[in-house]
Parts: structure tokens; sequence; C-alpha cells
């Protein structure tokens, strides 16, 4: 085995010892327990751990909240916290003693007191920004994105031209390798040599988040029905979240299909793209964009095991936006930034769509996505529609899979897929 750094580390060692509470939160199997642990081995000072995976230190965590603290000495590590949200009141009252101390006896500062670890948001949020506002940072750990796993520099992927043409470009790969790469997808374990059968591994991982995940966060009575919910969510990546559509497949509700796909956001296997709207924009599409968070997820769940047979599919165009959306997500995420603050997409009612709006301070960027190397001159035709948004616009791009950066026209660009 071999550790992968993550670019998240950074942002965590600049939060590690200002926050009192530091909470990273994501899907499971992301590496949220093995970057902590990776912390803790590589810290001048002693970090304690504990599970509550484990069946008895979760009893007595649910049980004896005060006692479970007190038999667990700070700097601590609580791994899979959700399990007993009721010690964050807990935790609460030790840092607000510990900050009293500061204040009042021996100036001792507070640092990091409890590290704690999280693959549902879905209860325990609310609780967390209660109980602990001005007290923890949050980050959110996404699958591996292609910079970590070729150990490149990441940063908040921002279209200005300028920017693009200095960053890092990771080694070219043949289409076929980019479609492997996909249908592979960017769990940890993938990677790091203790998993080699994908169809095993993602036939076992939505095993495991049915039986724990989703029965810990509402009564499903049919998983069957659940099952074939998320199936027919990834056979939607990349298009327009419509209820109704989904409700007809399964032989649900939209109540519930609501209700269920709350449950994917909120375990952070799906990702929904808002529209972008502003006072001068009327007439837009208001329904959001599904992505899956992990491309092999998706493609083992809507039935494609092969990248040849992925490739030449008519899901390969959604998969491959599916791909270079997350990835970009993950940009954000990485550098501790709210993606839904500056990524957005473009749909009215006349029918002109943009795939991908990016706002970075005060300017707009139209990015379309296309899986060819030379999708033409059409690909910009809807860019004019950002001259409506009263904000400025220096360049748009289209990612796909030319080999270098080439002009289109005098304000875009071509722009191969290894500058995400």
């Amino acid at each position: 085995m071999k550790y992968i750094n993550r670019s998240i580390q950074v942002k965590f060692k600049e939060m590690n010892g200002n926050f009192p509470v530091i909470l990273v939160t994501g899907a499971r199997q992301t590496g949220k327990s093995t970057l902590l642990e990776y912390i803790k081995n590589s810290s001048k000072e002693k970090i304690n751990y504990v599970t509550l995976d484990n069946i008895i230190e979760r009893a007595n965590a649910i049980e004896d909240p005060e006692n479970f603290l007190r038999t667990h000495e700070t700097p601590l590590i609580i791994d899979e916290f959700q399990y007993a949200p009721n010690l964050l009141s807990y935790i609460k009252i030790e840092v607000d003693e510990a900050r009293k101390n500061e204040m009042f006896e021996n100036g001792k500062k507070v640092k990091t007191m409890y590290y704690l670890t999280g693959s549902q948001v879905f209860q325990t949020m609310k609780s967390v920004s209660e109980s602990l506002a001005g007290r923890i940072g949050i980050l959110e750990l996404n699958p591996l994105s292609t910079r970590e796993i070729n150990n490149s520099n990441e940063e908040c992927f921002v279209p200005d031209i300028k920017m693009i043409k200095k960053k890092e470009k990771i080694a070219y790969e043949p289409v076929g390798k980019i479609f492997q790469r996909i249908l592979k997808g960017s769990y940890p374990i993938l990677y790091n040599g203790q998993e080699n059968n994908l169809e095993n591994f993602y036939s076992a991982y939505i095993k495991t988040y049915i039986e724990r995940d989703i029965r810990d966060l509402v009564n499903i009575k049919d998983e069957v029905k659940f099952l074939k919910f998320i199936s027919a969510v990834a056979a939607r990546t990349g298009q327009e979240y419509n209820a109704s559509d989904i409700g007809k497949d399964i032989g649900i509700d939209n109540k519930t299909v609501d209700e269920w796909m709350s449950i994917l956001r909120n375990t952070f296997l799906v990702y929904l793209l808002q529209p972008y709207s502003n006072n001068a924009v009327s007439r837009v599409i208001k329904r959001p964009k599904i992505y899956f968070m992990d491309t092999g997820l998706a493609c083992y769940l809507a039935g494609y095991l092969t990248p040849e047979t992925l490739e030449k599919s008519s899901f390969s165009g959604q998969i491959f936006e599916t791909y270079v959306i997350s990835e970009i997500i993950k940009s954000y995420t990485n550098n501790s930034r709210d993606p839904r603050m500056h990524l957005y997409y473009y749909r009215d009612n006349n029918g002109k769509e943009v795939d991908l709006l990016v706002v970075n301070e005060n300017s707009i960027y139209p990015v379309e996505i296309k899986k060819g190397a030379n999708p033409g001159k059409d690909a910009v035709k809807n860019f004019n529609i950002v001259e409506k948004f009263e904000l400025e616009s220096p360049n748009g791009i289209v990612i796909c899979l030319c080999k270098d950066i080439h002009a289109i026209d005098e304000k875009n660009y071509f722009v191969p897929i290894e500058y995400i």
C-alpha cells in the first residue's frame, strides 16, 4: 500500500491548530480515515483515535457521551461520528471550557481538540452548525482527482486562458486510456493496490451503502427499488433532474424521488449543478443537472463494464461531461472553496445551453465540454448569452480531446482535457 497525497492536506494544515474541532466529511471510501491516520502518524503531538464503527464504542458514545469523552484524551480523532450526533453538544462544552481556561486562567492557546469524520451529512450538519458554530472547520473529501492520482499541483479551475496557459498540464493519454480511467473511477482503494476487481468493488460498495448509510437515514422497505432508483439516476448523469421522469421509470411518486435524491446528494454520491440566473436573465430553466461524483460508480450502475463498450455507447458523451464536471468540482472542494458559489450551467426556454459557467470574482466564463478532438466552431455558438449577465467575460473555452490549446476566434479557445 502506498499513501496518495491529498490536495486538501494544504487546507487541513492551515486549519489544524486554529479550530478546536475539524470535521472531514465525504462519501464512503474517499479516504477520510486514511487522511487522518496520515495526519496522526506525521504529527509531533500524540493524537488518540477511536472509531464509532466499533459497536461497543458507539454504544458508550450514545448512552454516556460525557463519560465517553472523559475516557478518551484529546487531541482525539472520532471516526464516523455521525453514529452518535449527541456527542456534539458535549464536545461544545469541552471546547468552551478549554477556551474559558485560555482566557481566564493559564492563557494556553486552545489548539485542535477533536478531529471528526463522517460519511453522512443528512442528519448531522444541522447539529454541527448549531452546536459548533465558530468552533469548527469543515473539509469535504471527494474521491481522488486525476491531479491527485498523478501527484500534480491542484488549484481551483478557472477558465481564464492566461491562467490555463501557465498551468501544469498532466500527461497526455489516448482516448481509450481516458475512458479506461473514467470506467475505473477514483476511489483510493482502486489505486493503492488493495483492490483490482472493479465489479467486485462496486458491488460491495453499493451493498454497504444501502445496508448501512441508507438504513440509518430512512426506512426504505424495498431496497431493490432503491437500487433501481440509484441506477436510474446514474443513467441520467449529465442531464437535468426530472423527478417525474425518474419516478415513472421506478414506480414511485415525485415526493419519494425528491427524498431519495436528497439522500444521494447528502451522502456525497451526487452533485446537483444549479442553473445560473440573475436579475438580467429571464426564461431560464430552473432544474439542476445531475452529476455523479465518481464516474466508475455511475458506469457500474448504468451497466457498463468495459472501456471499449463505454466509449462506443450513447452514454459516452454524458459520462465524459460528468468526468470533467466532477474533476472541476473536486478542484474547488480540495481547496476548501464552495463550488456552489462558482459553478453553474445555463439553459433557457429557447433551447440555448452552456454546459458550465464559472464565476470568479467579477468575471464569468462559458465552458463547453465535447468528447471529440475537433468539435468545430459551433461549440461556442451560445457563448454570447454571457453578454446579458452584467459581468466581465474575458474568454470562453471548449474542453475537449485536442492535443494543444488553440484559438477558435479572438475570444474563445479549444483546451485539452489535461488542463483541468
